[in-house]
């Protein structure tokens, strides 16, 4: 039975990579900091363990470290927002230290500890990092989101090339505007944009369909490719006139 480590496994992105893994027939090691109460039916699922942590803090990486062991994939999907929009301006250091330590930093040493792993256990494996648009498009209101996934973009590049001597894919994906909690506080803003023609195809995303991309990523059916960021975002990323 093949294993993997998912991040932000309680909800949105996360919960919906689990899912699809869990459904063919991977064992999952899930953390996020939500109590184990809070996940309802997944809490029960069997070849579900879970972690309750913060990816931001070391000693809870090291937990779910040690509790997976030897894994063959890790989806590192655990981010978090500013907890308020503020202009670039006015943005604190506060909150920047808050986003970059999950979004960033918390994605940079999970992804040491277990490349490390993979190193020891022969080589082999996948590593997915979930990012954003936000890495490539300017939101003046929530700089700190946006930089951190550019750093997770970067991120993924640096292992790519680190690990490829080893047979480890290191890869990206992208999401572009998902129906998640997250985005909950923003769905008028993105209605009105999508309506208005901000996406080719005219709708929100879902979090089964960047799982999708997922399961691509680390199932094996693309094992000449590393690097690589796919976009899942309804064609977000066309220049069109």
């Amino acid at each position: 039975m093949k294993k993997v480590i998912v991040t932000g496994a309680s909800s949105g992105i996360g919960r919906a990579v689990v899912e699809r893994l869990l459904s063919e027939g991977w064992q999952v090691f899930g953390m996020s900091r939500r109590p184990l109460e809070r996940l309802g039916d997944l809490a029960e699922r069997e070849n579900f363990t879970y972690v309750q942590g913060d990816v931001s803090k070391d000693a809870d990486r090291l937990r779910l470290v040690e509790c997976a062991g030897e894994v063959d994939a890790l989806v590192n999907v655990a981010g978090i927002a500013p907890r308020e929009r503020r202009d670039i301006l006015e943005m604190t250091e506060e909150s920047y230290d808050e986003v970059m330590s999950v979004n960033t930093k918390g994605t940079l040493f999970l992804t040491q500890a277990v490349a490390r792993g993979m190193i020891k256990k022969g080589g082999g494996g996948a590593i997915v990092n979930i990012s954003s648009i936000s890495a490539y498009t300017s939101s003046t209101s929530r700089a700190e989101y946006c930089i951190s996934k550019a750093g997770m973009s970067m991120i993924t590049q640096l292992f790519a090339d680190r690990l490829s001597e080893y047979g480890i894919t290191v890869n990206e994906v992208r999401p572009g505007i998902i129906r998640t909690e997250m985005t909950e506080g923003v769905v008028e803003k993105y209605d009105g944009l999508i309506e208005n023609g901000l996406l080719p195809i005219k709708r929100w995303g879902t979090p089964e369909e960047v799982a999708e991309a997922v399961w691509m990523l680390v199932n094996g059916s693309l094992p000449y490719t590393t690097g690589e960021s796919i976009s899942v975002d309804g064609g977000f990323r066309i220049r069109r006139l």
